[in-house]
């Protein structure tokens, strides 16, 4: 009897069958932090977890659409290059724009700690959305400056010309590729600046600072959580690495290429990156226990009351 991953079709169904249920239960545990962020009303007054909540709303959004993307070309499915180019923008908006939040909430951090009591008005709650509007323009401009400089194949018709959704489909042009490396770099650099500079800055000013040695403490573990995070989001750089090594095994197909550098280096960092700092702060992980513990407190009265009633008519 011959293998089933021997046949193209039972490959691409086992690679589904693998990558749908680990993008539902991130979704679910998602779902579960924003109705309570939505529900909390402490939670919406505090710009530490706005811009945690925003984003949670951009990784889902990049790994919705990157897993789109993923069974689109896995199943080889063509469609029109004008259908594409939305999934491949939200994907590369999305893709820079978790750096940007987490050098954001690294500076809220060092603001928090060393401005406690005359914070500028932009990191408050109330006015904090217009540092998200500004994070947004950022990850949005950098993909429409490089789409504009893409130059269509003649023998390609936006419009009706079937291609595979993929982003060699996009990126075709020596400058569109040195455009997007640099911009990638430049963009991991900033941050990697900004995160170690709000690391020192706070590791430097424990002595002088008033407050006590445990807030202190809690915000330098977050911002090295942040630069843990931030490795995790590199981790996809890895893949033009991994690539080269792998080819040089014979017995790997290009699809199985593809589908091992997405699951390990796209897929899991950006779902265990959230999750991460999500589960480790106590306030939501309490929020957390308090959700599943009501969930389950629902469904507890009525067995009673099915058991009191079986036992007052016998």
């Amino acid at each position: 009897m011959q293998n089933l991953t021997d046949f193209p079709d039972n490959a691409v169904i086992i690679k589904v069958c693998v990558v749908i249920p680990f993008f539902c239960i991130f979704l679910y545990f998602i779902v579960v932090m924003l109705h309570i962020f939505a529900s909390h009303r402490q939670f919406l007054d505090t710009s530490r977890y706005i811009l945690f909540a925003y984003m949670l709303i951009s990784d889902t959004l990049q790994l919705f659409s990157s897993v789109l993307l993923f069974l689109f070309v896995m199943s080889k499915v063509k469609f029109a290059f004008v259908f594409c180019v939305p999934l491949l923008f939200i994907s590369s908006a999305t893709f820079k724009s978790t750096p940007l939040v987490l050098a954001t909430m690294s500076l809220e951090r060092y603001v928090a700690i060393f401005y406690p009591l005359k914070r500028p008005a932009a990191w408050r709650s109330d006015r904090i959305w217009i540092i998200l509007l500004s994070l947004l323009f950022i990850s949005c401009i950098f993909p429409l400056i490089d789409y504009s400089i893409w130059k269509n194949h003649p023998a390609v018709d936006v419009l009706t010309t079937p291609l595979l959704c993929k982003t060699t489909a996009v990126n075709s042009s020596p400058i569109q590729i040195l455009f997007k490396a640099v911009t990638n770099i430049l963009f991991f650099a900033v941050v990697a600046v900004i995160i170690l500079f709000t690391y020192v800055k706070i590791l430097l000013g424990t002595r002088t600072l008033r407050q006590d040695n445990v807030s202190v403490s809690k915000a330098m573990h977050t911002v090295l959580l942040h630069g843990f995070q931030l490795l995790l989001c590199m981790l996809a750089f890895t893949s033009a690495i991994t690539e080269t090594l792998i080819v040089l095994h014979p017995n790997w197909l290009p699809e199985d290429i593809a589908f091992f550098n997405y699951f390990c280096f796209i897929l899991i960092p950006r779902v265990l990156s959230p999750l991460i700092y999500g589960f480790r702060d106590q306030s939501l992980m309490d929020c957390i226990g308090k959700t599943f513990l009501c969930y389950s407190s629902k469904g507890k009265p009525s067995v009673r009351g099915k058991l009191q009633g079986n036992l007052s008519a016998s």
